[in-house]
């Protein structure tokens, strides 16, 4: 079993050990824990940024693992504001079996695992969203079938979302098709170790601005909220072309899967028809979050 202390990110955990945590997530998925591995264990949660599925996932999870979460919002704690990152983390350390944070700069998680003597889970920053990519690798085995044998097509902004499945799935051989408007794509560092794991898997990474062009063949189809929180008065009519509807999603696979990570903007990224509809797998996906954080929490807090 391969060892860590943290998870902030994907790209810099060894590939046996995500192939690990995804098998994790399945066991702990069909057969949930009785004996409590992680009673009297506590994990403090810090939100900068409102959550639903976070939020519950993380809390449900550690309640079905025996263990309890403490909610801290930034209107709670001093989070970078009159006192230093660093020192939020140091003294959390002294109360918490180890921390998840839903921050809004990628720097602030990093801060907090620099200096906590407890593991550190990245809940969400303006990087990446490791939590969602691992459940959604899991998602996409359970619904589609092996990573080395998928097409997943991104559709919209090149956010943080995009960025964790970038992390994990050309690593195991996937084909991924990004398809946003230029000035919106994936960060470049992104696309280029998503190619070095591409080239070392046998995978694919392609950027276009064309939907169809992405779509074509894809065995999942992704989209996300084009505006995210925090970024409300971003300019979104660039995203236009890039709803996922029926007259561009008929170029999908026949037994494609339509994944949204929530919460959905009805109406802008998707329709109803879509996300309500046969090929939608969204709440499946929603679910698997907390089975894959209470894979993660067990390896990291037990």
């Amino acid at each position: 079993m391969t060892e860590f202390d943290g998870f902030v990110r994907l790209d810099t955990l060894p590939k046996s050990l995500v192939r690990e945590l995804l098998d994790e997530t399945r066991q702990l998925k069909r057969n949930p824990p009785t004996d409590e591995p992680l009673r009297r264990a506590t994990l403090g949660t810090v939100y900068q940024k409102r959550s639903t599925r976070t939020r519950v996932s993380f809390e449900a999870g550690m309640n079905t693992l025996g263990g309890d979460a403490v909610f801290l919002s930034s209107d709670d704690i001093q989070l970078g504001r009159g006192e230093t990152v660093g020192d939020t983390a140091r003294a959390l350390s002294r109360y918490v079996d180890g921390i998840m944070a839903r921050v809004h700069a990628h720097d602030d998680i990093e801060k907090l695992n620099a200096h906590a003597d407890v593991p550190v889970i990245n809940g969400l920053s303006d990087f990446n969203h490791p939590c969602q990519a691992l459940a959604d690798a899991f998602t996409v085995e359970e619904q589609v079938g092996a990573l080395d044998d998928v097409r997943l097509a991104w559709l919209g902004d090149g956010n943080n979302v995009c960025h964790s499945l970038l992390h994990v799935f050309p690593r195991f051989g996937a084909e991924v098709a990004v398809a946003t408007p230029e000035e919106h794509r994936p960060d470049e560092s992104v696309v280029g170790t998503a190619r070095r794991f591409a080239d070392d898997s046998g995978g694919d990474v392609t950027l276009t601005d064309d939907p169809r062009e992405a779509v074509e063949d894809a065995d999942v189809v992704y989209t996300d909220a084009w505006v995210s929180m925090g970024e409300e008065g971003k300019d979104a009519s660039a995203f236009e072309g890039y709803r996922a509807e029926p007259s561009l999603l008929d170029a999908a696979d026949d037994d494609y899967v339509f994944m949204h990570c929530l919460p959905a903007h009805r109406g802008q990224e998707v329709v109803d028809e879509v996300i309500d509809g046969p090929h939608s797998v969204v709440w499946e996906q929603a679910e698997n979050r907390m089975h894959a954080q209470m894979a993660l929490l067990v390896r990291l807090l037990s």
